[in-house]
């Protein structure tokens, strides 16, 4: 059964910074591009921050550049979301998702994503 298991997320203070894990199984994450998103309420949900399994290529949303950092650790099949500098504006439900792309075909578009996991709560505020 593949699944992605998330963690990390919570409470923080504007100004602050928390790391999202995605953690997979029943599958080789090294394999497969991953998308971080998110979903605050009321609106759609978009991509943070995708990194493609082949090429090395990374995508960043506008407004998390410089504060947001995807990374990998393929020893423990796992994903990572730095967030860093965090704004009230930041909160939201965040997602992991895996999909497979060929090289260069690395998308940030939510649709295009097969596998997702549960969704963490990251929420900002003093």
């Amino acid at each position: 059964q593949l699944q992605l298991v998330e963690s990390g997320g919570g409470l923080v203070q504007p100004g602050g910074s928390l790391r999202l894990s995605c953690t997979a199984s029943g599958f080789i994450l090294d394999y497969y591009s991953i998308g971080w998103f998110r979903q605050a309420p009321g609106k759609e949900r978009e991509g943070v921050s995708c990194s493609s399994s082949s090429d090395g290529s990374k995508i960043y949303a506008d407004s998390v550049k410089d504060r947001f950092t995807i990374s990998r650790d393929s020893l423990k099949n796992t994903v990572y979301l730095q967030m860093n500098s965090l704004k009230p504006e930041d909160t939201a439900v965040y997602y992991c998702a895996a999909a497979y792309f060929v090289p260069g075909a690395l998308t940030c578009d939510a649709s295009a994503y097969r596998y997702w996991g549960q969704g963490n709560q990251v929420t900002v505020s003093s």
